[in-house]
């Protein structure tokens, strides 16, 4: 995968809504036949209108409406959403028909900028393509997804797997907040997470040295170094516990064997390791568990419940 850095969009605030605290307020709502002009039209002049036409026995449509609204309110007041009733607002349905927009089936949705169609789809689409629809909106009317947002939803997709779909997202951040610690971070992060590790180490040797000791951009190059670690280990992963079942006091198999199971996500299990270590013999290797447990930890972050949870133990031993 490549994650583009030097090209995109640079999130900037909604000059347009900034003197327009109601507006703002009121991002989505219901339309009619006589407010359309005013919320419709007119508003488009400063800021993107979604007009999602609807009816109350369509199926799709009750798909469709919900995705809309989660998606422009992450949008921080960027796009607004207009939702209005075909059947209850005939009048209007069949002006715009006349007008040329396609209102034959629903759900229907178009976008007005400048009083304008801008662009529309047809259809309930998967709520990745609706934020592609708002995205390419968006950068039509001169503006983007706040940074911000942009950070907490590839967060998220990260989270839930969808690492590719994080990456774009960090990278988009990136083509213009080239010092955003928290996307470098998350950028690595997703190249981890898609098992390419030396484009991890070439995103990372482009972070700029301004944020490299950043807390974000310093775990993602412990993840990145317990991920290198880890692959040679664990091939050995059996004979690091065949070791330990013939002597529990092979300190180094199991520090071995904590690193390679930290690799493959059985953190709770790496931890324990390190951890039984430091209770057998705290000093061991110059106190080797003790840091590379503290490795883990900034890779992991600080509020993962695994971490937390491990760093409560590794206080009771310490001050025990």
């Amino acid at each position: 995968m490549d994650m583009l850095i030097g090209q995109g969009r640079k999130p900037t605030p909604d000059t347009a809504l900034a003197g327009d605290p109601a507006g703002a307020a009121a991002v989505i709502k219901d339309g009619t036949q006589q407010t359309f002009m005013q919320d419709v039209i007119e508003a488009s002049r400063q800021v993107p209108v979604l007009v999602d036409f609807w009816a109350t026995w369509c199926g799709p449509c009750k798909t469709l409406t919900p995705t809309l609204e989660r998606v422009v309110k992450s949008a921080g007041g960027r796009v607004r959403l207009v939702k209005i009733d075909i059947d209850a607002n005939r009048a209007l349905v069949q002006q715009l028909s006349q007008l040329g927009l396609p209102l034959q089936s629903v759900p229907t949705v178009a976008a007005f900028w400048q009083g304008q169609i801008a662009d529309l789809f047809q259809g309930a689409l998967p709520e990745s393509e609706v934020k592609r629809f708002v995205e390419a909106l968006l950068k039509v009317a001169g503006g983007t997804m706040p940074a911000a947002d942009l950070i907490a939803e590839a967060r998220a997709a990260l989270e839930a797997g969808d690492a590719q779909g994080a990456g774009e997202l960090f990278s988009a951040v990136l083509a213009e907040e080239r010092e955003n610690p928290d996307a470098w971070g998350g950028l690595i992060r997703a190249l981890l997470a898609l098992g390419q590790e030396e484009q991890a180490q070439q995103a990372l040797a482009q972070v700029p040295p301004k944020i490299a000791e950043h807390a974000e951009v310093a775990g993602a190059r412990s993840a990145l170094v317990l991920a290198q670690e880890g692959r040679r280990a664990g091939a050995q992963l059996a004979a690091y516990e065949a070791r330990l079942a013939a002597d529990p006091t092979d300190h180094q198999a199991r520090y071995d064997l904590a690193t390679a199971l930290n690799a493959l996500g059985r953190r709770e299990e790496a931890a324990a390791a390190l951890l039984d270590i430091i209770r057998r013999d705290r000093a061991w290797n110059e106190e080797a568990a003790r840091l590379q447990l503290l490795k883990f930890f900034e890779a992991w972050g600080l509020e993962d419940p695994v971490a937390m949870a491990a760093r409560r133990k590794l206080s009771a031993l310490l001050f025990s």
